[in-house]
């Protein structure tokens, strides 16, 4: 947080503080998966007292805001989790060691057959931290060249090209709810890029 970009008032706020601070004491591995790694932390809070945390460990993910002739690429893919089909930017896992531009150049390519010739990072979003360490980075592509699209096996989704200003649009009123998509998008008309 030592950019000169991070204003002086929110630099203050995210310092550390003694008075919030958290020791964990003790660890335990509950499950690992492919995913996530589950873990029961005992923690000393501020107070002296002891308080257990339950955190799944991620690898991290990347996701690619990409917009050609006004129009924004997305991704309509039934989610489990949530029971339905939702809208977002394409996006996926970073792999062990793998660098995230690298990452999201590939995770573009294969959800949508999209070549792009820069990746500018737009913004990191942490979606609940209350209970993960998985971190989203956020990219806008550019120079977009179309090439076959190649999902993951078991990996079903339809690519649709909406207008820029329905995305936004759909963002704001509470249509689009994926995290990673309602950031992304909002950074790339900070950014200037959307209308």
């Amino acid at each position: 947080m030592d950019s000169p970009e991070v204003p002086a008032s929110v630099r203050d706020a995210l310092a550390p503080d003694p008075a919030l601070a958290e020791k964990v004491v003790g660890a335990q591995s509950l499950a690992q998966t492919p995913v996530f790694v589950a873990e029961r932390l005992e923690v000393q809070t501020a107070d002296g007292a002891r308080a257990p945390r339950f955190i799944a460990r991620h690898h991290g993910g990347v996701g690619v805001v990409a917009v050609r002739e006004g129009r924004v690429c997305l991704v309509r893919q039934y989610r489990c989790a949530l029971d339905r089909v939702t809208l977002e930017i394409p996006a996926g896992r970073l792999e062990p060691g793998e660098e995230p531009r690298v990452a999201a150049g590939r995770e573009l390519a294969e959800e949508t057959g999209l070549v792009a010739s820069g990746l500018r990072h737009l913004v990191r979003v942490y979606g609940s931290p209350g209970f993960t360490d998985e971190k989203t980075d956020v990219f806008l592509a550019t120079g977009l060249a179309q090439g076959p699209a190649c999902p993951d096996e078991g990996e079903f989704l339809r690519v649709v090209w909406l207008p820029a200003t329905d995305v936004v649009r759909a963002v704001l009123v509470g249509a689009i709810q994926d995290s990673k998509t309602v950031c992304g998008v909002l950074a790339a008309r900070a950014a200037g890029v959307l209308k």
